[in-house]
Order: structure tokens, then sequence, then C-alpha cells
């Protein structure tokens, strides 16, 4: 049983938007923080987003300011909303988390996998030019 599930994705032309949904289950926790990676066949898989159970995120410059990211705590759902994609944001996605503390550098920790890092299956996105 894959512990973490995405949702959405798809195909978009450059500019547009897509969204994506995570189904976070008990990683939804104050003892975790969750996010958003992403991987191409020529560069490794690389987190660009995270937030803790409070709402505090982080973001790779290269999506700052182009993708939000969000959680409901009622529904134990992550949230990415992405704005103005260009063909260079073509990745294979995934949400993620991982116990302890809540930052970039941090999340590099989840690649490790149990009992360090839990993963979804991942979402292709595809962003035509």
């Amino acid at each position: 049983q894959v512990p973490l599930v995405e949702s959405g994705g798809g195909s978009v032309q450059a500019g547009g938007s897509l969204s994506l949904s995570c189904a976070l289950s008990r990683y939804n926790s104050p003892r975790h923080c969750v996010g958003w990676f992403r991987q191409t066949p020529r560069k490794k898989r690389e987190a660009f987003g995270v937030i803790d159970y409070d709402g505090n995120s982080e973001y790779h410059s290269s999506v700052k300011g182009r993708f939000t990211i969000s959680k409901d705590n009622a529904k134990n759902t992550l949230y990415l909303q992405m704005n103005t994609l260009n063909p260079e944001d073509t990745a294979l996605y995934f949400c993620a988390a991982g116990p302890g503390a809540c930052s970039l550098g941090a999340s590099t920790l989840w690649l490790d996998g149990p009992p360090f890092g839990f993963w979804g299956q991942g979402t292709q996105v595809t962003v035509s030019s």
C-alpha cells in the first residue's frame, strides 16, 4: 500500500495552470513535514516546496511566485497549485512526508525512504511549448 496518494496532473500548454492533490492520511501531523518533489530522466528527484503542519512553507527559487503549496488539515490533503507553467516544469511529481525539521534541506533525508521518508506513486505533468 502506497503511503501517500497523488491525484491530478496531466498535460497543459506553456503559460497554463495545473493543480495536484495528495492524500496524506496519518502523515498529516505536527510530527511530519510534507512537500512536493519532481524528477525527470535527466535530473534526480528534488524537492521544490515543503509545508509544516501549521502552514509555514518554503519554496525553491525555480518555482517561487508561480507554485503554491497548501494543506487542508481537516481533509488530510496537500495541494499544489502550479501557474505560469513552462516546458522545464515537465516532470514526474511526487508528494512526500518526513518526520522532524521542515525545510528543503531537511527533506533530502526523505529520499532514503522509510522511516525517514514516505512517498506517493508519482503523477506526470507535461507542459508543451
